[in-house]
C-alpha cells in the first residue's frame, strides 16, 4: 500500500512556525504557567518535558521493522556506500557546515552538529514511498541505522562536540566538555528507553494481536503521539524564550543556512554517486533520502538533556524539522523528475 503524506506531516512546518508564537505569546501573557512548568523538575530534568521527548521516539522505534534488516545485507556495496554517507561523509558535512557558517555563534552550531549526527529512522520511509523508492531497501536501512544509533551516537556525540570542538578552539564561553557517560546516559533514556517499549509493543502486537492489526490499527494510533509531543515541547520551550520575539527571525535563518545546504548537499551527491556506479532508480532513491534526513527528534531530546530546555543548542535542534520537511519534499519533485530525465522511466 502506498504511503501518502498526512496533513500533519505536509504542514508540519506551519505547524511549528505557529507552536512558536502560541509558546511566545504564553510566556509573555501567562509568565506564571511558565514558572510551573519549570519547576516540575528533577534537577535540571524537567519531567513534562521528559516524558513528551520519550513519547515522541517511541512511535517511530516501534514502527521500524528490524525483522527486515537483514534484507540490506544481500547487496554489501550498497550498504557500504549507505553506512559511509550516513556515519562518515554526514556527520563530517554538518560538522564543517556548522564551524564555517556558525563559527561566532557556538552554541546553534553545537545544536547543528547534534541534528547532523542523528540518522532518520522515521519520516525517510515517507520520502522514499512518495518518491517511490526501494521500500524494501529503506525500511531495511531505518532498522540498521536505528540500531547503529543506540550503539554509537553517545560516542559520536563526544567524538565531534567535546573532543572537536575543543581541540580547534570553536566553543570558547560554552559547556563542551559532554562526557561519553553523560552521552550515554542521555541517549539510553530518550533513544534506549523507546526503543525498549518499541520492540516489545512491535513484537507483543505481533503475537497477541498479529501484523496486519499492528501495521492498520495500533501503528497509525501511536503515529500522532510524534507529532503531538514535539509540537507541546516547542510550546514550552518558546514560552521560557519572551526575549527571542525580536531576535527570532535572524537566529531561524542563521540556522537554517548550514541545516539547508546539508540536506541538500547530502541528496545530490549521495544520488548521482549512486547513479555513477550504475545503481537502479528505486535503490538510489531510498539510499538518498537516507543519507540527506535526519532524526531531529533525538537531537531535539539530547540538547534538552544535556543543555537545558532554555539553551541555544536546544533552540537550534528545534529548527531541523522546520527547514528538512519543505527541502525534503522538494527533493521528493526532484528525485521523480532525475527518473524521467536520467533514468528514462515515464511517470
Amino acid at each position: 500500500m502506498e504511503k501518502k503524506l498526512s496533513s500533519i506531516e505536509k504542514y508540519l512546518t506551519i505547524w511549528i512556525f505557529l507552536a512558536m508564537i502560541f509558546g511566545i505569546a504564553l510566556g509573555y501573557f501567562y509568565p506564571e504557567i511558565s514558572i510551573r512548568l519549570a519547576d516540575m523538575s528533577i534537577g535540571t530534568t524537567s519531567i513534562p518535558i521528559a516524558l513528551g521527548l520519550i513519547l515522541m521516539m517511541y512511535p517511530p522505534l516501534a514502527k521500524v521493522r528490524y525483522e527486515e534488516m537483514g534484507k540490506i545485507f544481500k547487496n554489501l556495496k550498497l550498504l557500504s556506500f549507505s553506512l559511509a554517507q550516513n556515519w562518515i561523509f554526514g556527520p563530517i558535512v554538518m560538522f564543517l557546515l556548522a564551524i564555517t557558517l556558525l563559527r561566532d555563534l557556538p552554541a546553534f552550531m553545537m545544536g547543528v552538529i547534534l541534528v547532523g549526527l542523528a540518522r532518520c529512522i522515521a519520516m525517510v520511509i515517507v520520502w522514499n514511498e512518495l518518491a517511490e523508492g526501494d521500500r524494501e531497501l529503506a525500511v531495511g536501512l531505518v532498522a540498521f541505522n536505528a540500531i547503529f544509533q543506540i550503539l554509537f551516537y553517545a560516542v559520536y556525540i563526544y567524538i565531534f562536540i567535546t573532543l572537536a570542538l575543543t581541540g580547534f578552539g570553536l566553543a570558547k564561553g560554552v559547556e563542551v566538555n559532554v562526557s561519553i557517560l553523560d552521552a550515554a546516559e542521555t541517549v539510553f533514556i530518550y533513544l534506549g528507553i523507546p526503543f525498549i517499549a518499541g520492540i516489545l509493543t512491535r513484537y507483543l502486537s505481533f503475537t497477541l494481536k498479529g501484523r496486519d492489526w499492528f501495521e492498520k490499527y495500533l501503528a497509525p494510533k501511536i503515529s500522532l503521539m510524534t507529532p503531538a509531543a514535539l509540537l507541546l515541547t516547542i510550546v514550552v520551550m518558546f514560552s521560557l524564550k519572551g526575549g527571542y520575539i525580536v531576535e527570532l527571525p535572524y537566529n531561524v535563518l542563521r540556522v537554517a543556512l548550514p541545516l539547508a545546504l546539508y540536506f541538500m548537499i547530502m541528496w545530490f551527491l549521495t544520488f548521482f554517486i549512486a547513479y555513477k556506479l550504475g545503481i537502479d532508480y528505486p535503490k538510489a532513491t531510498a539510499v538518498s533520502f537516507t543519507a540527506a534526513s535526519n532524526d531531529f527528534e533525538l537531537a531535539i531530546a539530547v540538547a534538552i538533556a544535556i543543555w537545558g530546555i532554555n539553551s541555544d543548542q536546544a533552540f537550534a535542534t528545534v529548527i531541523g524539522p522546520l527547514i528538512e520537511v519543505p527541502v525534503l519534499i522538494s527533493l521528493v519533485n526532484v528525485a521523480l523528475r532525475f527518473r524521467e530525465k536520467l533514468y528514462k522511466i515515464k511517470s
